[in-house]
């Protein structure tokens, strides 16, 4: 059975960091390419980076770009969000996702998390 246990959210001030953890079970992880993804309310769930099964190649949505940055353990079975700068449009519940291929869509992935929760104050 597929375990993806997300860890690290929490309430922060603009221009603050966090670090999210996603510890992984059940499956091979260092085949898969592992994402954060996230859903702010009323809107969709939106890509936002994604690490390869290796860990050398990484993606990140504009929007966190130069502030967020994807990093993996494979060791530890554990994927990792530092977010640096937060801005209260960060406010989301952010996911950890696994998927065999890469894709920007949260709509592809194929397991999935149960989410923690990121507040940014203003």
């Amino acid at each position: 059975q597929v375990r993806l246990v997300e860890s690290g959210g929490g309430l922060v001030q603009a221009g603050g960091s966090l670090r999210l953890a996603c510890a992984a079970s059940g499956l091979a992880f260092s085949s898969y390419y592992m994402y954060w993804s996230r859903q702010a309310p009323g809107k969709e769930r939106e890509f936002v980076a994604a690490i390869s099964g290796p860990g050398g190649l990484n993606n990140h949505a504009d929007s966190v770009k130069g502030r967020f940055t994807i990093s993996r353990d494979n060791a530890k079975t554990t994927v990792y969000l530092q977010m640096n700068s937060l801005k209260p449009e960060d406010t989301a519940v952010y996911y950890c996702a696994a998927n065999l291929g890469f894709s920007r869509n949260p709509n592809s992935y194929t397991y999935w998390g149960q989410g923690t929760q990121v507040t940014v104050s203003s």
